[in-house]
């Protein structure tokens, strides 16, 4: 049976996070969850997966919820269990950007829906940003869209105070994205408080574009990066050919695995040259055991097709 994987987000005030956090630790034990779900006093964002009665169970105690209404949400699917475990984690943000002004139920920009979207970026006068991480918009992104280089999402109003002058607030209009939509938000809310007047998000993120978007109209180039071992997605939200790197996790193409400095289990072009003789014998070891359960039909634990 394949997996449904079900992303959701929602900023709305849960001054009793703390006590959902054992409600929803119990319904996943109960339905055999995987994946994490993030709870704060601003909302609620996670990723999990399951199979249909599991998900709907989910979906039904958020629903019963009159503070979830709205919630963004979306499903697709994987034909293996994309997470190993199941975690519910209280934070102090459900999407960490370092600036407690920025609150989205509050103060948010304007929401473009994915039908919309190409019609925006596709003017000459709207600058669009990719507010993922570098790795992220390295295996895909819109085209035509700025890539910040941030390691971390706390670093983008950094990137922002420092790339734009005052005069940039009132004459730009900027166009974010982001996977599912919930950095693009707090990102927007940032800007808003920062003075900038002119600010679109693509609501429901690349995830919703890639869903909606048939192919032959598409502005995006690539795959779109997810936090599961399914790595990345393509239009219609199948899984794509990028895999992560065992050593240093970052995701590899086709073309990267053809390079004579990758070495499966062990390091790849990105970090082969910079790892240690020790640590790559450490991982040229745990592959043989990897490689000898496979050939017993059995699966070695934290192992994944993905992750090589």
């Amino acid at each position: 049976m394949s997996f449904i994987v079900a992303a959701l987000y929602k900023f709305t005030d849960l001054p009793d996070f703390k006590n959902l956090q054992s409600i929803l630790l119990k319904l996943g034990k109960e339905h055999n969850l995987t994946g994490s779900l993030l709870l704060a006093k601003e909302g609620i964002n996670g990723t999990v997966a399951g199979h249909r009665a599991g998900i709907d169970s989910l979906k039904k105690f958020l629903k019963d919820d009159i503070r979830f209404d709205g919630i963004e949400y979306k499903e697709s699917s994987a034909s293996t269990n994309p997470f190993y475990r199941y975690k519910v984690r209280l934070k102090k943000e459900i999407v960490t950007l370092g600036e407690p002004s920025a609150n989205p139920a509050l103060k948010v920009g304007q929401y473009v829906e994915p039908k919309d979207w190409n019609a925006l970026i596709s003017d000459p006068n709207v600058l669009v940003i990719d507010t993922r991480n570098d790795y992220e918009v390295k295996i895909g992104t819109f085209k035509k869209a700025l890539n910040p280089h941030t390691q971390s999402f706390r670093e983008f109003p950094n990137f922002i105070r420092q790339n734009f002058k005052e005069k940039d607030k009132s004459s730009l209009k900027i166009a974010l994205s982001c996977t599912g939509g919930i950095r693009t938000e707090k990102a927007t809310s940032f800007l808003l408080n920062e003075g900038f007047k002119n600010v679109y998000h693509l609501k429901g993120g690349i995830l919703r574009y890639l869903e909606e978007v048939p192919p032959q109209e598409s502005l995006w180039e690539g795959e779109c990066f997810v936090f599961d071992q399914r790595v990345g997605l393509k239009h219609g939200l199948e899984e794509g050919e990028h895999v992560l790197c065992y050593g240093c996790r970052q995701p590899l193409s086709p073309e990267d695995l053809k390079s004579p400095l990758y070495e499966p289990g062990v390091a790849c072009p990105l970090c082969s040259l910079e790892t240690p003789p020790s640590k790559k014998a450490r991982a040229q070891a745990r592959h043989k055991q990897v490689l000898l359960a496979k050939e017993r039909g059995e699966t070695h634990i934290g192992s994944s097709s993905k992750i090589t």
